[in-house]
């Protein structure tokens, strides 16, 4: 069952680590069946009670899932393994389409709004007990989120859109709860789920974004909360239609007691109509981050949610970090009221490289999803052979197993650095390697 390895300790702390270091070395794979508790508390002389322990941490840790009689396994995908580890590496002269980062040349100058926003700081330095939310960033985000149709809610700042969702989950949810997520999704929200001790139960995706009866199932199966991003969806471009959006109400309206957390990191680069669900069930939050319009190293997100929530998450955030620099947040603030971005045309530029691509793949039959963001989703049918026949073509894309669970093969094309002209040539390199027939290089 364990093939050579032992598992040691006499206390539950000791069993779990015993466990956890196994996981990290690859001597225990995903997977793997562990021996039943009372069967490892004869084996290393312990009561069954102290083995029960080690295996409720090690759960909690999401490094084992345990299915009832089934037994306790391995996660497939363990905290302590990172889909950050499933990426191509980038070999000299092969195009980067793989890293999901915004365009450089679309992003506005800091250095005007840094200093204005240091001299603030100079002549009225933020202290501790001082507000932790700067005034004037209040004011504007929530006038973004009334002209959006957010309702009005507590406003907290967090340090981007993944810190906010994981503050918001730990609020309300606690180990062995179940948290639906789309499938395909973001990576990094497959990863939080299980550190956080969570179980995910995945929701098929179009364009339209989550399909209403994979959610009701997913909801009566006891899931307490529930993630959905509203436009740009990482990896599929979907974004919230407004029949899709009247139809997964009525699904939360079945279920008040859901955990409605809304990511609406696209604000700032899409153009499309934002379709909030945020009101339907008691408790909900929704996250508006700066980071793909103003760019990834400023880590700011703004939060609104219901009284509750908002106030939880302030106040474990008093716990820790205390705040988000006011700095950073009057840096925000200058950049909104000069009108640092234009959404149009930001949105406009990722849209034209965007739909350049999806229609040069239509004109070789390969079917792709890329309907906001700056990013493209192609399906394929073997996600190894493609991506590594892109490679040796010159263009490196992102293997869709970072973005899925249980949803088909698929692979992710960023945008961002792509240019429009360039779109025939990476569709004939996409068709090429789904036909496994020779590759011409475009390096």
């Amino acid at each position: 069952m364990l093939g050579e390895y032992p598992i040691e300790g006499r206390g539950a702390a000791e069993i779990a680590a015993s466990v956890e270091r196994a996981v990290g070395s690859g001597d225990l794979e995903p997977g793997q069946l562990l021996p039943p508790q009372r069967e490892l508390a004869a084996r290393l002389g312990v009561n069954p009670n102290t083995v029960a322990a080690a295996y409720r941490i090690l759960r909690d840790r999401g490094v084992i899932e345990t299915a009832g009689r089934r037994g306790s396994r391995v996660r497939p995908a363990p905290a302590t393994t990172g889909r950050d580890r499933i990426r191509v590496e980038v070999p000299d002269g092969v195009r980067d389409l793989a890293d999901g980062n915004p365009d450089p040349a679309l992003l506005p100058l800091l250095a005007l709004a840094g200093a204005v926003a240091g001299a603030e700081r100079d002549g009225a330095p933020v202290l501790y007990g001082d507000e932790p939310v700067e005034p004037e960033l209040a004011r504007l985000a929530r006038a973004g989120f009334d002209a959006d149709g957010v309702p009005d809610g507590p406003l907290a700042v967090v340090s981007g859109a993944l810190d906010g969702v994981e503050r918001v989950l730990a609020a309300h949810l606690r180990p062995g709860d179940t948290v639906a997520v789309e499938d395909p999704g973001w990576g990094r929200v497959f990863d939080l789920v299980p550190a956080l001790g969570l179980r995910a139960a995945p929701v098929g995706v179009d364009d339209d974004g989550p399909l209403p009866d994979d959610v009701r199932r997913a909801l009566r199966s006891g899931a307490r909360a529930l993630i959905v991003t509203d436009r740009a969806q990482n990896p599929t471009g979907a974004a919230l239609s407004a029949p899709r959006a009247r139809a997964l109400r009525a699904v939360l309206r079945e279920h008040p007691e859901t955990l409605l957390v809304e990511d609406d990191h696209g604000h700032g680069i899409v153009d499309v109509p934002l379709h909030p669900l945020a009101g339907v069930t008691r408790h909900w939050a929704f996250v508006r981050s700066a980071a793909k319009a103003y760019g990834p190293d400023l880590r700011l997100a703004v939060l609104t949610g219901d009284p509750v929530t908002v106030d939880r998450v302030r106040g474990r955030q008093r716990l820790g970090p205390g705040w988000v620099s006011r700095v950073l947040q009057r840096a925000l603030v200058r950049l909104w009221r000069d009108g640092a971005v234009d959404p149009r045309a930001v949105a406009a530029s990722y849209g034209e490289r965007r739909d350049a691509l999806v229609a040069e793949l239509a004109r070789r039959g390969v079917a792709a999803h890329g309907r906001s963001g700056m990013n493209v989703w192609v399906p394929v049918p073997d996600e190894t052979g493609v991506v590594a026949r892109l490679l040796h073509a010159g263009w490196a894309v992102a293997p869709g197993a970072r973005f899925r669970i249980g949803a088909p093969p698929g692979i992710r094309v960023t945008v961002s650095s792509l240019r429009a002209d360039e779109a025939g040539e990476l569709a004939d390199a996409i068709a090429a390697a789904l036909g496994a027939g020779p590759v011409r290089a475009y390096v």
